[in-house]
């Protein structure tokens, strides 16, 4: 099993999406993504696909066939070659494996899609990748879960309604909100997920904590940001984190 999370640098793309953009969505030259990521693809000698990412909870089964741009926001598979590839640039990427290197997945968790706001009782895109690895027989303690750069709790400033949606299935994500302004909270996103994967039993999380170094909006020099960029650059790039099985 092998994994990586690009940052902005290594690529072709100029401003605002300097310069290894890999979001083909977001306003850049074709050509440049295309460079973009083939350097991704020869870098880590597997090949990436990429979703089209609506904020859901719907889980791919990646095969060589599965093409870029196909609906989801998580995917997995047990073939090797194949890497599951999130995009991002606030939202936080979720990968998953165990130590025997049986399947690798991964997750791409927005709040939306973290919440399961537009799912059934509030399930949430990690709560569908984990049923899709209980396929694979792996038990809960044997997953391995990492959580890359997001959005961090000192600048994801969101209204009362995100914060009622998580609260309205577990009452206890509301230690994950502080007061901001008026009528506004900040949250903690990477808390948020880890407070989930937790409640399905998964313990082995690592990654990011919380801390200032994983905050896209913070490491300007790092990582794109959607909301950094959007408005002052008037657009961003996106990363990717990708796993894979060698």
């Amino acid at each position: 099993m092998r994994s990586v999370c690009t940052t902005r640098a290594g690529g072709v793309s100029t401003a605002p999406f300097d310069s290894l953009n890999l979001g083909d969505h977001v306003g850049d030259a074709v050509a440049s993504v295309v460079d973009n990521r083939t350097v991704l693809q020869r870098v880590i000698s597997a090949k990436p696909a990429f979703l089209k990412q609506v904020h859901g909870v719907q889980v791919v089964s990646l095969t060589p066939e599965t093409a870029h741009g196909t609906e989801a926001d998580a995917c997995i598979t047990t073939q090797s070659g194949l890497a599951c590839t999130i995009m991002v640039a606030d939202c936080l990427p979720v990968l998953f494996t165990n130590r025997a290197g049986s399947f690798v997945a991964a997750a791409h968790a927005g709040w939306r899609g973290l919440a399961g706001i537009d799912a059934v009782n509030g399930v949430g895109v990690l709560e569908t990748t984990f049923k899709s690895i209980q396929t694979t027989q792996t038990a809960a303690s044997d997953i391995l879960v990492w959580l890359g750069p997001c959005i961090g709790k000192s600048q994801f400033e969101v209204g009362g309604e995100v914060r009622d949606a998580f609260a309205a299935r577990d009452a206890a994500a509301l230690r994950y909100f502080t007061p901001s302004a008026a009528g506004k909270w900040l949250a903690d996103l990477s808390g948020l997920a880890r407070q989930r994967l937790k409640a399905l039993g998964i313990t082995q999380i690592y990654g990011n904590d919380g801390s200032a170094a994983w905050c896209t909006v913070s490491e300007i020099s790092r990582f794109f940001s959607h909301r950094r960029d959007s408005v002052a650059l008037g657009g961003s790039g996106r990363m990717a984190a990708c796993i894979w099985l060698a």
